[in-house]
């Protein structure tokens, strides 16, 4: 089914105007210096996001606005005041240098939305240490994956995290240091570990940011890929300057706003739009406790008088599960801006948040690698559902074809100018928030890039009109709930169970979470496939990886399709599962 274009959201009486509201123009006139000097300069120089987030608005007279309000599981708010949560994070500056941490070592949490985890994202990034999150659903293996490859000396989590998902693998851990608990004291806590209430109760809340050079190390956010360990994606403090600018185009930011980002603070997202663009602009940011459920959420959007709401696709797909009269229940007179972010958003997502709330939700494209939204769906202009949108100010997009050696290296990179013609989503490298290089794995890094584009993995088209849409990856990655899923991650925890002689996974189609995961086995000789095995091989996965990353399915062959150099075919048991063509099988060993 197709949908019309939608006309620009009109302004309420009371609102302000979209920030972006002629787009040729804002392309043609977008300077990325006139960006980075509003975001200022720290006493001593240099760029450094804490500043630019925090500290600028107390420098400023506005310390009073409130940055963060959050809300427990128990309806417990507690208002953070830039101010406050300026002081928070110098103590816990003060906290780092105390444990004797050197400026560039990493500082990892492992915590849900709590307000412990912003206080330490802006801490490390003042004192200078590079931050990283991890996802509070990841099992053992993914966390001392992370935490191993990333070399993490500190670690903030909390009590039941660190029993069940770090000690487990603290021996595989030399790095790891200090972990600090922000639910223990005293006698209380475990062996090894420190108490996080303590350190910051005994910390000056004073710190002064030293010199920052923009292009140091600010952020390593884990992503995942087709093979290998997870990549671990390095942003320099020079990217505020994207999420700064992003947040005023693509998410309509005002000062005095109050916003809400729904994503989860162990990914990019979480991190980038959950905390750092929102506070960049000034905004009152609401942090809920709570992970999803639907009425929850409607009364947070009212009580709350949110003003920009940035959700998931997979969540706006549980919404309209439940039903337009749960929403019914509220007004969401203050709502002016809906923006979805993770996923490709369908039409009918679109199109159900203009019936619903008034207005439609915009679609926004950007990855971990990119650090900021790249493309989107803009408040002040038509919205054609299902697009991607228009790439933000500042960037410039193409469609490319990609030419590859015999290894898969890209070596040529070609843009497309025909309409409607699909190809590989590449961008012009150059903007403040590009990833700066997989963390020890240069060669890797060096493969994203051809002639001069930055390559996605993303395939797209553009129309005529120069909107883009999303077709598919170009690689094996699963997106599921906007989680981007290793199929070698999970393959490799799989071989693990005696059982298992070879796995092949791959992500199905799913009509909420957009792919959920299914696994291929074969088994070792003396083993017999069945729905008991099956169950064990799920629940030993889960207890390794997480609910999030472990199979929701297994499937038993005698013999798993590869290649003649024994490379499971992940594109031919998709294709098999889907009834889709085959395609070329030229490589594919004989009789497999």
């Amino acid at each position: 089914m197709s949908y019309e274009t939608l006309a620009a959201d009109s302004s309420r009486p009371g609102e302000p105007t979209a920030i972006l509201e002629d787009y040729e123009r804002a392309c043609g006139t977008f300077d990325w210096d006139e960006t980075r000097r509003a975001l200022g300069r720290p006493p001593a120089g240099g760029l450094n996001m804490a500043h630019a987030a925090v500290d600028r608005w107390v420098v400023n007279g506005l310390g009073n606005r409130i940055a963060m309000r959050f809300i427990s599981r128990q309806w417990e708010r507690r208002n953070y005041s830039y101010a406050a949560l300026s002081g928070q994070a110098s103590r816990f500056a003060n906290v780092l240098d105390g444990l004797g941490v050197a400026a560039g070592d990493r500082v990892f949490t492992l915590a849900g939305r709590i307000p412990e985890l912003y206080v330490t994202l802006f801490g490390a990034l003042k004192f200078g240490a590079v931050y990283s999150p991890l996802f509070s659903a990841f099992g053992p293996e993914p966390v001392a994956a992370r935490l191993e490859i990333g070399g993490g000396r500190v670690l903030v989590t909390t009590t039941s995290l660190y029993r069940r998902k770090v000690l487990p693998v603290r021996n595989r851990l030399p790095a790891l240091e200090h972990v600090l608990l922000v639910d223990a004291s005293g006698a209380e806590l475990p062996p090894g570990t420190r108490s996080f209430p303590e350190l910051m109760r005994a910390a000056a809340d004073t710190w002064r940011i030293p010199p920052t050079d923009p292009e140091a190390l600010a952020l390593l956010h884990f992503t995942s890929g087709t093979t290998g360990k997870p990549k671990g994606a390095m942003h320099a403090h020079e990217a505020v300057v994207a999420h700064y600018a992003t947040g005023r185009y693509a998410l309509d930011l005002h000062p005095g706003d109050v916003y809400w980002c729904t994503a989860d603070p162990g990914w990019v997202t979480g991190i980038s739009y959950g905390a750092i663009a929102p506070l960049a602009n000034g905004v009152t940011m609401i942090i809920d406790e709570e992970e999803f459920d639907a009425a929850r959420w409607y009364r947070i959007l009212a009580e709350e008088r949110v003003n920009v709401w940035y959700t998931a696709p997979t969540a706006i797909r549980m919404l309209m599960k439940q039903g337009k009269e749960l929403a019914a229940a509220h007004h969401y007179d203050r709502l002016r801006h809906l923006a979805s972010v993770g996923e490709p958003l369908n039409p009918e997502g679109v199109v159900w948040g203009k019936e619903v709330f008034g207005r439609p939700f915009h679609d926004t494209w950007w990855q971990t690698e990119t650090g900021a939204i790249m493309i989107a769906n803009f408040r002040g202009a038509e919205v054609r559902p299902g697009s991607m949108g228009r790439p933000v100010p500042g960037i410039e997009a193409a469609i490319v074809r990609v030419r590859r050696d015999d290894e898969g290296n890209p070596v040529a990179a070609e843009p497309v100018t025909t309409p409607d013609t699909e190809g590989e989503l590449a961008l012009q490298p150059g903007w403040p928030s590009m990833f700066r290089g997989y963390l020890g794995n240069e060669a890797r890094y060096r493969r994203s890039f051809a002639d001069g584009w930055y390559l996605s993995g993303d395939m797209a088209k553009r129309d005529g009109d120069g909107w883009y849409w999303f077709v598919g990856r170009a690689d094996d990655v699963i997106k599921s709930a906007g989680h981007l899923i290793s199929p070698f991650e999970v393959e490799s925890v799989l071989l693990e169970h005696p059982a298992v002689a070879e796995a092949g996974v791959i992500g199905l189609p799913d009509p909420v979470a957009g792919e959920v995961v299914k696994a291929y086995v074969e088994l070792k000789p003396g083993h017999a496939g069945g729905d008991e095995l099956a169950l064990q091989l799920i629940g030993f996965a889960r207890k390794r990886l997480g609910a999030a990353l472990a199979p929701r399915s297994i499937a038993f062959s005698s013999q798993l399709p590869r290649t003649r150099s024994g490379k499971i075919m992940r594109r031919l048991l998709r294709a098999r599962e889907l009834g889709l063509p085959e395609g070329d099988t030229s490589t594919l060993e004989q009789g497999k």
